[in-house]
């Protein structure tokens, strides 16, 4: 690919992205970043358009620089959607996304690529365990309630709205 064309020009080796197992988890964590990257800076930048600027005026008179400002304006305004972010989140604690990795897998990388989603996917499709593949995909599930239910019970000891 361009990456490998790009270090060959540079004087290194190419290295096998797709079939090394040491590149995979590295791989799937900076493509998991990038395809994200994009809905996290429209929340918060939607978040902060919220933020009175006459505050950040008033916090300039009286001496604040960039970094208090940040600290004692910007977040407390944006704590909210920062708390109803988390709770989301947290549900997908487990979930690492089935289309993803189970593109990237093959039989080279499939010892250090194998997820909950594939593994229910190859236990329940491929070896037709349908019982057992239904239990694995039922405990991810409840652990996924279980942490969405206890970070909103937190998020409301908090003093905060949560999610429900």
């Amino acid at each position: 690919g361009a990456i490998n064309n790009l270090l060959v020009a540079l004087g290194g080796e190419p290295v096998a992205f797709l079939t090394d197992p040491e590149w995979l988890r590295p791989m799937y964590v900076f493509q998991h970043i990038w395809r994200t990257a994009g809905w996290g800076t429209i929340v918060y930048l939607a978040a902060l358009t919220a933020v009175d600027l006459a505050l950040y005026e008033a916090a300039e008179i009286d001496g604040a620089n960039r970094w208090r400002q940040t600290w004692h304006i910007t977040l407390p305004a944006i704590r909210p959607t920062i708390v109803v972010l988390f709770i989301l989140s947290i549900g997908d604690f487990l979930e690492l996304g089935f289309e993803h990795m189970f593109l990237l897998l093959n039989s080279l990388n499939r010892d250090v690529g194998e997820i909950f989603d594939t593994f229910v996917y190859t236990a329940g499709i491929q070896n037709g365990q349908l019982s057992f593949a239904t239990a694995v995909g039922l405990f991810k599930g409840l652990v996924g309630l279980v942490l969405v239910m206890a970070a909103n019970s937190l998020a409301k000891r908090l003093g905060e709205d949560g999610v429900y």
